[in-house]
């Protein structure tokens, strides 16, 4: 059995149990946390933060957790709506003014956070290195036409999410998303999460480690529709080894770049679970976190190439809300019972080769424990 460091109440064994299962079969190193009425109830890690199971995974240790910084993302904005900063039924030109070429000029913020926007595919850039450059592909993306009428269908804006909404926070607040989330939200709370990580912390990051038989040329993808077939990609493609450079590392991609654990994850998106409020800090009214549970559209989302549910800058899965990252990290909050829970690894599973039930396995047990 693989020895579980941390908290774990005694009512929520079921999650112990489901991390030690899953170390001791797919898993490399991983950490579990959950979060009940904004406060911690379970706060577990274990394994290793290397492939070669040198390094032990320890309390503060760091990974990638690709498109689970949606979410982090998707709350900064919903900060700036809740201090009248932001409409969420304004143009998105009213913040942006450049943003109305090309057709744009009645595009909603609603339409971008719910990924109706039209705008799913980076028309420019070709190279991840391109994606450094904030001002370029922000201007782009100004300058492009949508693909759709913005609001009558939704298709999964895997990286120009994080452009589009960072740079209407840019325009409104005159910081860059990770400043002002690591302002604004992570400091209030004391969340170790990071979009643009610090070298002081490199030593902490546990590299990604690419899926089994994979190598760290593994690509990101729009995941394969029920059809088995897969949405055309254009523009840029980011490898395993580029999620795991120092570049990446350093740089704004509010979309996938994020950086923490299950720990700090769960803390963040509790204040929504839990009505504006975790751990004694109040970020938002009870009123401004209902946009991320109520739903703006369903449908097929024609990236995914499936059935979803999309809120205000969430997916919504029953009466639960959230989203997961490349490779399995994943993050749900459930409003009702004001519970969220995170999962993050450095193991990637390709869902293309093989099922990865691990996040849903570690939400389920928590939810044994409000039985």
């Amino acid at each position: 059995m693989t020895d579980i460091k941390g908290l774990c109440e005694p009512r929520f064994a079921a999650v112990e149990e489901a991390l030690a299962a899953s170390l001791g079969k797919d898993d490399v190193g991983a950490s579990v946390a959950v979060h009940l009425d904004g406060e911690p109830v379970v706060d577990i890690w274990g394994g290793y933060a290397d492939a070669d199971r040198t390094v032990d995974w320890e309390r503060d240790t760091l990974t990638g957790v690709n498109s689970t910084t949606k979410n982090m993302t998707a709350l900064c904005a919903l900060v700036l709506a809740d201090r009248g900063l932001l409409d969420l039924s304004a143009p998105v030109a009213a913040y942006w003014p450049e943003f109305a070429a090309a057709g744009k000029e009645r595009l909603l913020v609603r339409h971008v956070l719910s990924h109706t926007a039209g705008l799913p595919d980076l028309s420019g850039p070709t190279a991840v290195e391109d994606l450094y450059d904030w001002r370029s592909v922000t201007a782009g993306l100004a300058a492009q036409a949508p693909e759709w009428e913005p609001g009558t269908a939704a298709g999964y804006h895997a990286l120009t999410f994080g452009f589009l909404i960072g740079e209407i926070v840019r325009r409104i607040s005159g910081r860059g998303l990770g400043d002002f989330f690591a302002e604004e939200v992570a400091k209030p709370l004391g969340a170790d999460f990071h979009i643009g990580l610090s070298p002081n912390d490199d030593h902490r990051v546990a590299p990604l480690i690419p899926p089994p038989s994979l190598t760290d040329e593994f690509a990101a993808g729009a995941p394969l529709g029920p059809d088995g077939t897969r949405r055309e990609h254009t523009g840029v493609t980011v490898r395993v080894r580029d999620a795991n450079s120092v570049a990446w590392r350093r740089a704004q991609i509010p979309a996938v770049n994020g950086f923490g654990n299950a720990r700090s994850v769960a803390l963040v998106q509790s204040v929504l679970a839990n009505r504006g409020s975790a751990g004694g800090v109040r970020l938002l009214s009870p009123q401004g976190c209902e946009p991320a549970w109520q739903e703006v559209f369903r449908g097929e989302d024609r990236v995914l190439r499936t059935p979803m549910s999309w809120t205000v800058g969430f997916g919504k899965f029953g009466n639960t809300f959230g989203w997961g990252g490349w490779g399995g990290s994943l993050v749900v909050s459930d409003p009702d019972a004001r519970m969220t829970v995170a999962y993050v690894m450095n193991q990637m599973i390709d869902r293309e080769r093989q099922e990865d039930n691990r996040g849903m396995e570690i939400v389920m047990a928590a939810y044994s424990g409000l039985r």
